[in-house]
């Protein structure tokens, strides 16, 4: 393996976002791509908001993604005697301070800052004090959090391998909190010390955490670590319109994905392309091929939308790319959830192989495959396809034509009533939803030429002459 290590560092206070997905690929394709080394950390120094279930929830979701690390997972939270012994050295040597103000204080000298034209942030209060000002407020019982000392004056400069330059005047940056109050590490340092001692030498995250960048650099070089690693800060992921990417566009947890019949290598293809795509324009492409095409390079500086459809689609073609015994397997779960002993195996296999053709998602395969397990007499029908029926005019003669062609055909791999219906001046295409919905409860679903054979002649025309009964 080469010397290249990167870095997966989410943190546990939630279920694990789409757009922290992407980070988590975006790192493993590199390091597999170059042969490098992948680490999972979690980064639990918020230990108010960090669950269990979320730590167990990260590596669930990255296991079924196939996103497999090398090391790891380090949590954080084993690891605070090593940020509390840096935040010392760092007092110890007058580049960061015991800050005594509460929040509420704080807050309240922004506001006055704000309201007289100048900018909020930490007004250095605490920088100067002297061994007898920090006794006195420690008899006053006031807690101290450890404050950075971040210079005067000068730039804080890095190359970011994906926009070039970053730069910042150090006054825009005041004094930031290195340890809270309560005695726990800030993620700034915790970053800063476990990317040196895990000797991390690429960091690919989002541009949000872009701004962060020139603090965690700072407190690296005042720890004695001049050398940096490679930043590499990706675009946002963005829902439609621009707007943040939220509920509202759909599904943003991984496991909703999951549970909804979305293929993991369909997924990751298509997180892959949302700031990133191989030379040739290809939009398939299997993980392999994702690892030997990705590069840095080709990353992107402009926010992706995400577009659900377009997953969709994509889910569909890794769909019709797979082994029929895979397609299978992938599907059993789903539907022995929804039928459970009414399940019958081959006739199940069959309706696998005839929805594999046009399905998106696999949750869709079990769906469509409802009224072969359902009895003539339990066959619920969709309000919404019954009522497009009944807007057909025709939809009478359409039946009486169809039933007649059941009873009399002979009966073979596919039952094709298009010769009836074009004897009525109709053309089966406008009109076939008619036959699907008295069938299959619904106006589209499984090729219904195949699905009348599989249903059985008895079965099939007791439908049938239900729905003509109905109207």
């Amino acid at each position: 393996m080469s010397d290249v290590r990167l870095r997966f560092s989410p943190a546990p206070t939630g279920f694990l976002h789409i757009g922290s997905v992407r980070t988590a690929l975006y790192n493993w394709l590199h390091a597999r791509h170059v042969g490098g080394t992948f680490i999972l950390r979690i980064e639990d120094t918020d230990v108010a908001r960090s669950t269990q279930e979320s730590v167990d929830q990260i590596q669930q979701v990255m296991r079924w993604l196939g996103l497999d690390w090398d090391e790891g997972p380090f949590l954080q939270s084993t690891r605070f005697d090593a940020y509390l012994d840096a935040a010392r050295r760092l007092v110890d040597i007058g580049d960061a301070y015991e800050c005594y103000c509460t929040e509420a204080e704080v807050k309240a000298r922004n506001e006055i800052a704000m309201r007289e034209g100048r900018p909020p942030g930490y007004d250095g209060r605490c920088r100067d004090l002297t061994d007898a000002d920090r006794a006195a407020r420690a008899a006053e019982g006031r807690p101290a959090s450890v404050r950075f000392r971040t210079p005067d004056e000068g730039r804080s400069t890095f190359t970011d391998l994906i926009r070039g330059e970053v730069s910042v005047d150090w006054s825009t940056i005041p004094d930031f909190v290195i340890v809270r109050s309560n005695g726990t590490p800030v993620f700034f340092l915790a970053n800063a010390v476990d990317d040196v001692d895990m000797g991390i030498t690429h960091v690919l995250r989002g541009e949000d955490l872009l701004d962060s960048t020139h603090r965690v650099l700072a407190l690296r070089r005042a720890l004695g670590h001049e050398h940096a690693p490679v930043y590499a800060h990706m675009p946002l992921i963005l829902g439609p319109g621009g707007a943040k990417l939220s509920k509202r566009h759909g599904a943003v947890s991984v496991e909703e994905y999951r549970d909804a019949g979305f293929l993991p290598a369909a997924l990751l293809n298509y997180l892959a392309l949302l700031g990133w795509g191989p030379e040739d324009g290809r939009e398939i492409l299997r993980v392999d091929e994702l690892v030997a095409e990705f590069e840095l390079e080709r990353v992107n500086t402009s926010a992706a939308t995400f577009d659900a459809k377009k997953l969709e689609w994509l889910n569909g073609e890794h769909i019709r790319a797979m082994a029929l015994s895979e397609l299978v397997s992938a599907v059993l779960p789903f539907a022995r959830t929804r039928y459970g002993t009414r399940l019958d195996i081959p006739r199940f296999e069959k309706a696998v192989e005839l929805a594999q053709v046009r399905a998106t998602t696999l949750v869709q395969i079990a769906e469509q495959m409802e009224f072969l397990f359902t009895t003539d007499e339990e066959l619920v029908v969709d309000p919404a396809s019954w009522e497009k029926l009944l807007k057909l005019e025709e939809a009478p003669a359409v039946l009486d034509a169809v039933i007649g062609y059941v009873e009399q055909c002979e009966w073979t791999g596919e039952i094709d009533p298009r010769g009836v219906i074009e004897e009525l001046g109709l053309k089966p295409g406008k009109v076939m939803h008619v036959v699907y919905t008295a069938i299959e409860g619904r106006s589209h679903g499984l090729p219904i030429f195949s699905a009348i054979s599989m249903l059985g002649r008895e079965s099939s025309l007791l439908r049938l002459r239900a729905a003509r009964a109905r109207l």
